[in-house]
């Protein structure tokens, strides 16, 4: 494991041993809970989780990210909410869907806050989710699912508004209002962060030069694609591929 301090350090500030609190949380039947550092990688979950992705035993998840156990659409979806959380922001009962270990997903509420070392620094996240009790939302109450969906497929092509509000059938303009409100973002913005986040996988399990990774990912150019892979990840492309290759050999 690579650091347990994420979750364990929140619970020492109170005098509480962290096994004997976080047991209780493998009781909440139905509620998957989990806890993750800076890097997105899990480092506590509960029975629920486990339950949910049919894994039998917390080291099967300790230590990995959202994209081992769920779609990219949806890890990468995850990954923009940690972003946020990260900087302090709160994300409560928002409804979403969450994958399962059938590959299906279905529709949860689901909470997520930043976690907290002594000096009040976030080093991690955390969060819960519920399944949604009632009707499922309908088509029309979530008109950005095919914008979403068309992004995740063709994210390093040349993608317009215009062609996102057509595919949702909705106008350019209450597109990027539904954008921002829901993802607190442009379209474009959020498209610029997908490549980044999809960029990562290729830096690390293979052998391809940046000017091939920056190609394949959407962006410009190398120069184009360190420049935002900075401005989302706070290092170039070539400090994480050199982090992350350290970790693995």
């Amino acid at each position: 494991m690579k650091d347990n301090r994420t979750s364990h350090c929140v619970l020492r500030r109170i005098g509480v041993h962290p096994s004997e609190a976080m047991e209780l949380f493998d009781y909440v039947e139905d509620a998957p809970l989990w806890m993750k550092n800076v890097d997105g990688q899990y480092q506590w979950v509960n029975l629920p989780f486990l339950l949910n992705y049919g894994l039998e035993d917390r080291e099967e998840v300790i230590g990995r990210t959202d994209f081992d156990l769920s779609s990219p659409t949806l890890a990468n979806q995850y990954r923009l909410d940690d972003s946020r959380v990260l900087k302090g922001e709160r994300i409560l009962a928002r409804v979403e869907l969450v994958g399962r270990f059938d590959h299906t997903a279905r529709w949860c509420v689901t909470s997520k806050v930043p976690l907290h070392d002594s000096k009040g620094n976030v080093v991690g996240t955390a969060g819960i989710t519920r399944p949604l009790k009632g009707r499922p939302p309908a088509i029309q109450d979530a008109p950005l699912s095919p914008a979403i969906h068309f992004i995740s497929e063709h994210y390093a092509e040349a993608i317009s508004n215009r062609q996102l509000a057509g595919l949702c059938g909705i106008s350019v303009r209450a597109l990027e209002r539904q954008f921002l409100a829901t993802y607190h973002m442009s379209p474009h913005e959020y498209l610029r962060q997908l490549r980044v986040r999809m960029s990562c996988s290729a830096l690390v399990f293979s052998r391809k030069t940046l000017a091939e990774v920056a190609s394949e990912s959407g962006f410009a150019d190398q120069s184009h694609f360190a420049k935002e892979f900075r401005r989302v990840l706070g290092e170039t492309p070539s400090a994480y591929r050199a982090r992350f290759t350290r970790v693995f050999e």
